[in-house]
């Protein structure tokens, strides 16, 4: 059986925005983000398949000052955010590990 964990409302996160979030589950930390594009909601694992660092440098602040790409603040790969496809940087062609979400009454799950 699915557990359904709350990320947050979703109108806390800007379009095009980001917030990143922390959830516990069975004793296990999860650590991630969510991106809001033309009223869309995409989700991923806040680690670059390059080194595992966590993207964001400030928080909640994971897409480039044009807010087309994510970004990481490590070292500056680019990510479409749709997929998660590295586009630029050390691990072009790998993808950050995408995160199930439901929407519902305003608000995000993470799916579990």
């Amino acid at each position: 059986m699915s557990e359904q964990l709350l990320i947050c409302q979703q109108n806390e996160i800007e379009d095009p925005g980001s917030r990143g979030f922390n959830v516990e589950f069975k004793g296990k930390s999860i650590s991630g983000f969510v991106v809001k594009k033309d009223e869309q909601f995409f989700a991923y694992l806040n680690s670059c398949p390059h080194t595992g660092a966590p993207l964001d440098w400030v928080e909640h602040q994971f897409l480039d000052m044009d807010g087309a790409l994510i970004q990481c603040a490590v070292h500056d790969a680019r990510f479409n955010i749709e997929k998660g496809l590295c586009l630029s940087g050390p691990c072009v062609g790998d993808s950050l590990q995408e995160l199930t979400i439901i929407k519902q009454d305003n608000q995000l799950f993470l799916l579990l």
